[in-house]
């Protein structure tokens, strides 16, 4: 429940952030008649993510059990990819997101209304998308349940609202710190859903060593135990875990991590000011006003 509730919570904030950064422009900039356009996009990616989630939810239920792990192997896999390209995304341009995204609607309301809707759309589906498909995987992986469903939920609604406080200026909140931590914690959660997706793919008969374990701590701790629970449902550890699931995660955690901190990292303050730093972006919206 806890790793889906920081799933939701993170996309749900990059995206709410997303939402509040375009309605302040077009309010600062008197162009109050892009709103319906962009609340139109920001929908129409809302529905996108829920079919797809839908779509991976039920599509699958009645293929056999090697195709339902050969599904969920590679989807896994895939997963992990867009969601460490998401966090370096983050971690590498959250400083400019304001500036970049000004841009884009004055590029959009330039074309036309409907581009400006097709700008929100893309901007949010990426985001919306993303969440959809690692956290029906990363769901799956702890073995489905309501408590995954609750714990995406909750953090969802958290994003909503803290976006909401920070939009109105209420709430002033460090992003740095936030998408740091939070950043760090989703590169372990990939590691655990990426060895996970391996597993799958083992079960499958597509990759080898189903068979050919690395550890077997099932009677320290035993899969249906609390603490296994909560070790399962955080960073997907598996008492019994083979040995590539073990370099697979090996492989992945230490260098993944190691750049993540350095892209990461806060750089020494210079003497000229730049662009807007991520900080800023919580008062952003509050000159809209």
């Amino acid at each position: 429940m806890l790793a889906n509730f920081l799933i939701g919570l993170r996309e749900g904030l990059e995206a709410a952030l997303v939402v509040g950064i375009l309605i302040a422009y077009v309010v600062k900039t008197d162009q109050r008649q892009l709103m319906r356009p962009i609340w139109l996009g920001v929908g129409a990616a809302v529905a996108l993510s829920l079919l797809l989630g839908a779509t991976l939810t039920f599509g699958t239920k009645t293929l056999t059990f090697e195709a339902q792990e050969a599904i969920g192997g590679a989807l896994s896999i895939v997963a992990v990819g867009f969601v460490t390209w998401m966090v370096f995304w983050m971690a590498k341009n959250a400083r400019d997101l304001k500036g970049h995204l000004q841009s884009s609607v004055d590029r959009a309301s330039s074309t036309g209304v409907w581009a400006v809707a097709a700008m929100a759309f893309i901007a949010v589906a990426r985001e919306g998308l993303e969440t959809a498909l690692f956290l029906w995987t990363a769901i799956r992986a702890t073995g489905g349940g309501f408590m995954p469903l609750t714990g995406a939920a909750l953090g969802l609604a958290v994003a909503i609202v803290l976006g909401r406080l920070i939009y109105s200026g209420a709430l002033r909140l460090n992003l740095s710190t936030f998408f740091l931590w939070t950043g760090a914690a989703l590169v372990v959660i990939a590691a655990g859903v990426l060895a996970y997706g391996v597993h799958d793919l083992q079960e499958a008969g597509i990759l080898p060593g189903l068979h050919t374990l690395a550890f077997d701590v099932s009677h320290i701790i035993p899969p249906t135990s609390w603490y296994g629970v909560i070790l399962k449902g955080t960073i997907n550890f598996s008492p019994a875990t083979t040995v590539l699931e073990a370099v697979v995660w090996v492989c992945y955690i230490v260098p993944v991590m190691w750049l993540f901190l350095r892209t990461a990292r806060p750089s020494k303050p210079k003497t000229t000011p730049t662009t807007p730093s991520t900080d800023q972006l919580a008062t952003a919206t509050t000159n809209t006003k």
